[in-house]
């Protein structure tokens, strides 16, 4: 008989494999290349009819738009939710903000939308069915490959001009903190690359196509032994927030404010400090 400790495993490796799929199916739909299937209506816990649970499962599909930046601990806070409601299947898609947010105006498929800064989430307040609640702030740092081929000792080290270094887009919430924190400090050489989120920022410098990269605390956190970190003068002065606002498309507005609640919580709170974010700030 598997020990409860795998049962667990299972249980959670499978609720991963199914968000995946959900995923998949999304961005099939916002692509217009096929729609998810859905099947009959059924009512979910508040008495509000839902016109997208999924007949051969029985479980309501909440949709979740969130940043690059959230995958990990919004990947834990959806297990945790799930749990908690056994009736959901809670389907997330991580991209970049700006992206998300045109999404999200064009009408996506979806239920609550997550930004890694304000502005993107003004930018799509036609399409929020309430005003967001900031719940979560983030700062960048340095981080350089494990093994450090350049010999990268400190900001300036990588900066200097010999080094290689990628960022984010100015148009990223991250790339708008390295905008800010490079013209503060003089920088005057130029990124290799500029990437379209900080995930792929990440990729760049894991994968040694990079000396050096500015991503999240909380990225950098999440890379483990992957990398290493170095302070980048300033970035204390330089925080995005994070604000979660429901959908007026969503067809769960009761499950989608159930998982704000989540988020905002102590448990969640808990996650996302445990993933490296900061307390709310705004």
């Amino acid at each position: 008989m598997p020990s409860t400790a795998r049962t667990a495993r299972t249980a959670r490796t499978a609720a991963r494999l199914r968000r995946v799929a959900g995923a998949a199916c999304l961005a099939l739909a916002l692509t217009g290349l096929a729609a998810c299937s859905s099947g009959s209506s059924s009512t979910d816990a508040s008495g509000s009819t839902d016109s997208s649970t999924d007949s051969s499962s029985g479980q309501v599909d909440l949709t979740i738009l969130a940043a690059a930046s959230l995958t990990e601990s919004f990947t834990t806070l959806a297990d945790d939710f799930e749990k908690a409601h056994p009736d959901v299947h809670v389907t997330l898609s991580f991209d970049s903000s700006a992206t998300l947010a045109s999404q999200a105006l064009d009408g996506a498929p979806a239920d609550l939308l997550a930004t890694a800064d304000t502005t993107t989430m003004d930018s799509a307040t036609d399409a929020l069915d309430d005003a967001p609640e900031i719940f979560a702030s983030n700062t960048l740092t340095m981080v350089v490959p494990a093994d450090n081929p350049a010999g990268i000792t400190d900001f300036a080290d990588a900066v200097d001009g010999d080094a290689t270094y990628v960022a984010c887009v100015e148009t990223a919430p991250c790339g708008s903190l390295w905008a800010a924190i490079s013209k503060e400090e003089g920088v005057t050489s130029q990124p290799a690359s500029l990437e379209v989120d900080v995930k792929s920022v990440l990729q760049k410098v894991t994968s040694d196509e990079a000396d050096a990269g500015f991503v999240y605390v909380t990225d950098a956190a999440a890379a483990g032994d992957a990398v290493q970190t170095f302070t980048v003068p300033g970035a204390e002065d330089h925080v995005t927030s994070y604000p979660i606002a429901p959908l007026t498309q969503s067809e769960h507005p009761t499950l989608a404010r159930k998982f704000i609640e989540l988020v905002m919580s102590a448990e969640g709170q808990k996650v996302l400090a445990d993933a490296g974010f900061s307390a709310p700030q705004g």
